[in-house]
């Protein structure tokens, strides 16, 4: 029998530079495309979400336009119920802590500007003209941000009505796309194609439904905090904090900086805002290291490591768009990759190390467990 050549150094680097260019052009395609890509991506999310909505609908003879227009309208209705009730208790704070509030920051910035002085000598009008001529620069780009925050404004609107289109029509015609995708892999048993698609659906269903709890979870604890700690508004603030849980790692801490500014406003010790924040670390840390992995557990496996770099991939590309897309766009192209036999080794880079990974006598054990196994 004759041996299978050994691959060389050319053809390796080869190979190497055909899969870094694809990778390219793939970042590249989506970056240019962003402005559908966004929305076409949170309409899967989303129409995953609803889809048990759906069927539930088509159980009862419902035709499958009219159980897919009903789950976006529900769904639209929910999110939109969400976002007036958020908008209106933001009104109602301002309403009610505006004029102590405003109070507050003038007495900050007079503290500050004491400050100054005593430390470095400046007199105030020295500072005040300094202040002003700073103002001025920042006043010739506030058109520019204004036209750039309207262009943002103009683009979630656009998103708010393609993105309802697009959930209907994925609920509407999804045998349409298996079989496309049955045709598109006509090398593949139609097995393995329909396994991969209902891993996909399983793990955004467990990813939606483990989040949507510790959401939950994290924000009674939120709550609980700030209710001993005396803060008004605190099921607000609570729940506001839960749902940037959003943005993986970072959302709590980010979540903590609103409640903690509405502290300093309205109490006469800056020590309840530094309890504010140390209370949501410490929620932070829980959820982290026992909820999540408790609650989510090997469902949606991607390993920390490659977590943070989609979080910053996703950044990069999409915005805050991209760094609540990052984990269940991992996840997702985890269970492609392992799909494939090709690409099964970049799906298990990608997932959570077994437990002999990291053991002190790891290395000696695969040594052994790759020796044995001949490759």
């Amino acid at each position: 029998m004759t041996p299978s050549p050994t691959p060389t150094n050319n053809s390796i680097a080869r190979e190497v530079s055909y899969r870094l260019f694809n990778l390219l052009a793939i970042v590249s395609i989506l970056y240019l495309l962003r402005t559908v890509i966004v929305p076409l991506l949170f309409s899967l999310i989303l129409s995953i979400s609803l889809f048990p909505i759906a069927r539930r609908m088509e159980k009862w003879k419902m035709g499958k336009a009219l159980a897919a227009a009903i789950a976006v309208i529900l769904g639209s209705v929910i999110g939109g119920l969400i976002i007036w009730l958020f908008f209106r208790q933001m009104v109602s704070i301002s309403a009610d802590n505006g004029e102590a509030i405003t109070a507050r920051v003038v007495e900050g910035i007079d503290d500050i500007i004491q400050w100054i002085t005593a430390q470095f000598g400046v007199q105030q009008g020295e500072l005040l003209a300094k202040v002003q001529a700073e103002a001025g620069k920042l006043a010739s780009g506030a058109a520019a941000y204004s036209a750039g925050l309207l262009g943002s404004l103009g683009g979630i609107l656009a998103n708010a009505v393609l993105i309802p289109i697009f959930i209907f029509f994925q609920l509407y015609y999804r045998d349409f796309f298996i079989e496309f995708f049955f045709k598109a892999f006509r090398h593949v048993s139609h097995e393995k194609v329909h396994d991969t698609l209902q891993k996909i659906y399983r793990v955004v269903q467990d990813y939606l439904l483990g989040l949507v709890t510790v959401m939950g979870i994290v924000a009674v604890l939120n709550t609980i905090g700030l209710l001993v700690m005396g803060i008004e508004y605190a099921w607000f603030f609570g729940i506001l904090a839960s749902l940037l849980l959003l943005i993986p790692y970072i959302g709590i801490a980010i979540g903590s900086i609103l409640p903690a500014l509405f502290a300093l406003a309205t109490k006469d010790s800056a020590w309840y805002a530094l309890g504010i924040i140390g209370w949501f670390q410490v929620v932070q840390f829980l959820e982290g290291n026992f909820i999540t992995p408790y609650i989510v557990g090997g469902k949606v496996s991607v390993n920390p490591l490659l977590a943070i770099i989609g979080l910053l991939l996703g950044g990069l590309l999409f915005g805050l768009a991209g760094l609540i897309l990052a984990i269940p766009m991992v996840a997702i192209v985890k269970v492609v990759l392992d799909a494939g036999e090709k690409t099964e080794p970049y799906g298990f880079l990608i997932g959570e190390p077994e437990s002999y990974h990291l053991k002190k006598t790891s290395r000696r054990l695969l040594l052994m467990k790759w020796k044995r196994s001949g490759n």
